[in-house]
């Protein structure tokens, strides 16, 4: 039976270029390039084929898929005949997408969270699929403040039936989802399921989630570049870094309350890897000519022997969508995988995704890597 994976934010740029290269892949029309797994080492996991992965989701925009596709065409996201080739597939996953959480709603949390859990299971049931994987690729959320009801499901559960926002969107997807007994991706830095009362809750529902905050640009050259410096015993004294996004993400990061959870999300690594605290920030600003692509510069100074004082500079330009997608076709598979195989709770060996991953302290990229590998070995 097939896969079904259900996009939160299912018509954003990330997920109309999942879905348009899943059906350019289906369709011969492309290669798997930037799919982690189609590298031989996962061929012995008993991966779903990309071509039979089924699509749905849910989004508060109303542009169908055919013409969000066409505006990424145009804008040299996705070749540009592509999606007049694709467009079945792209008309009969826009059928499935649903109205997602709006500000304000009548109602209680709860009374929300069931719509959308229903939602899932008769995407699951409709389609006669073997399981649903849930990707959260919607707008990044501002950080929230904790709530006494985040800590245990009893509370959370008695909280959301009484009025009043117990939860943020990301959450209260997350706890849709686990509810429908569906396996669970934070792809962007939000709350999400990254709660003690959503672990319980995925651990009783006996599903398993991974997360936070795709790793696709500048963290990923860091986590690469850093244990260099750790190896060769350079001392790291400042690390800065720009960038510079358009598009959706830019627009939603440019709100300081957003841009502080990227933030928090981004600075994660460096610490982890060197050891200790590094001087410098890392800022993000809006331009939004520069549409889905995204560039950062970093300038590192650094000390040698004797303490000689050296720097080194890099940048990185790349098209956002473009680099998200196949790692969210990856994480698919993956978890599908794992909860097809009884696993439940937060699976740490796909940390290899996340700049802030769950479960795992362990952000050198290499190092994750080595980790992935493995687990997806105990997959066969």
């Amino acid at each position: 039976m097939d896969v079904g994976v259900w996009l939160v934010g299912a018509r954003g740029s990330v997920a109309t270029t999942v879905i348009t290269g899943a059906a350019a892949l289906r369709a011969g029309l492309a290669a798997p390039i930037g799919c982690v797994t189609e590298q031989p080492g996962f061929a012995e996991a008993g991966l779903a084929p990309i071509h039979g992965l089924v699509f749905g989701g849910h989004d508060i925009a109303g542009t169908p898929l055919p013409k969000r596709a066409e505006e990424l065409a145009h804008a040299g996201v996705v070749p540009a005949r592509l999606p007049e080739l694709v467009r079945q597939d792209l008309e009969e996953a826009d059928a499935e997408i649903r109205p997602g959480v709006t500000p304000g709603p009548a109602g209680t949390q709860a009374e929300q969270a069931r719509r959308l859990a229903d939602d899932i299971t008769g995407f699951r049931e409709r389609r006669g699929l073997s399981r649903v994987v849930v990707v959260h690729v919607a707008s990044t959320e501002p950080p929230v403040p904790d709530h006494p009801a985040h800590g245990d499901l009893a509370a959370l559960d008695e909280a959301l039936a009484r009025p009043g926002d117990v939860l943020p969107p990301s959450s209260l997807y997350a706890y849709a989802a686990l509810s429908a007994g569906c396996s669970y991706i934070d792809f962007t830095p939000s709350t999400g399921v990254s709660l003690p009362a959503l672990d319980e809750l995925a651990r009783t529902k006996g599903v398993p989630y991974a997360g936070r905050d795709a790793k696709t640009g500048e963290t990923l050259v860091k986590t690469a570049l850093a244990p260099m410096f750790a190896a060769r015993s350079l001392a790291v004294r400042s690390w800065s870094g720009t960038n510079l996004l358009g598009g959706g993400d830019g627009a939603t990061l440019a709100d300081p309350a957003a841009g502080e959870s990227k933030k928090i999300s981004k600075d994660r690594a460096l610490p982890g890897i060197l050891g200790h605290p590094v001087e410098g920030q890392t800022h993000i600003d809006h331009v939004s000519h520069l549409g889905d692509w995204k560039t950062a510069w970093d300038h590192i100074t650094f000390e040698g022997f004797l303490g000689v004082r050296m720097t080194m500079q890099f940048t990185w330009q790349g098209c956002d969508s473009a680099l998200a997608a196949p790692l969210v076709l990856d994480l698919v598979r993956l978890i599908a995988r794992a909860h097809e195989r009884g696993h439940a709770g937060a699976i740490p060996e796909l940390g290899f995704f996340f700049k802030d991953p769950i479960g795992q302290d362990e952000h050198r990229l290499h190092a994750q890597y080595d980790l992935l590998r493995a687990w997806a070995g105990t997959l066969a």
